[in-house]
């Protein structure tokens, strides 16, 4: 696997074939996935329109792959500001952090995870990821509040019923009996009831 710049350059490369394009944005997707894989792709195709034939609308890649890029430089920030604050605190001699950062406890590529692919946040990712990241600098619990949306939680441990953002982030499953089938149509694009997507 190659690294996220690298592939949103393929990304962007309009003398590679569309196939060769759209791998390169799953590779992204890969890397930058703030509601997981699944959910994440499925946020991109709706939210960037992807049509399922891909000669349709090429630009839609590139639209997918700014998406994901603004979404990473949220994060890369604040991992540079955490990166910072520990330094600092290394040297005042606290070894250890007070509270990990969910992209640092989960892997950053599942900051606001939705078990499944399609409920998930309708917002832009960065949006959304910046109001993750800002309730748990605030200290807002997970268990109280979902951090994507703010709404309070009437049953802790489940998906909020609004934006489906798990508080169990990856640990959480997905289980319906048309799981897998639902999952190939979003991954081939074959989304005929898809919202009208939100404008940044």
């Amino acid at each position: 696997m190659t690294s996220f710049p690298a592939q949103a350059r393929r990304v962007r490369d309009s003398t590679l074939s569309p196939q060769r394009r759209l791998y390169a944005l799953r590779e992204c997707a890969l890397h930058c996935a703030p509601y997981g894989f699944r959910a994440t792709w499925h946020h991109l195709v709706v939210a960037a329109r992807i049509p399922r034939s891909l000669t349709d609308d090429l630009d839609a890649l590139v639209r997918a792959a700014d998406e994901l890029q603004r979404t990473r430089d949220v994060v890369l920030q604040r991992a540079q500001e955490y990166a910072a604050l520990r330094r600092r605190e290394k040297a005042t001699g606290r070894r250890l952090p007070r509270t990990p950062p969910p992209w640092n406890s989960w892997g950053w590529s599942r900051i606001a995870y939705c078990p499944d692919p399609e409920h998930h946040p309708t917002g832009p990712l960065a949006t959304v990821v910046q109001a993750v990241l800002d309730r748990h600098d605030a200290g807002i619990s997970v268990d109280r509040h979902c951090l994507a949306c703010g709404i309070e939680r009437r049953r802790p441990g489940l998906a909020c019923p609004i934006c489906g953002v798990h508080p169990d982030g990856p640990a959480a499953r997905w289980r319906a009996s048309s799981a897998e089938e639902r999952w190939q149509r979003v991954w081939r694009r074959e989304l005929d009831d898809r919202p009208t997507p939100l404008v940044p």
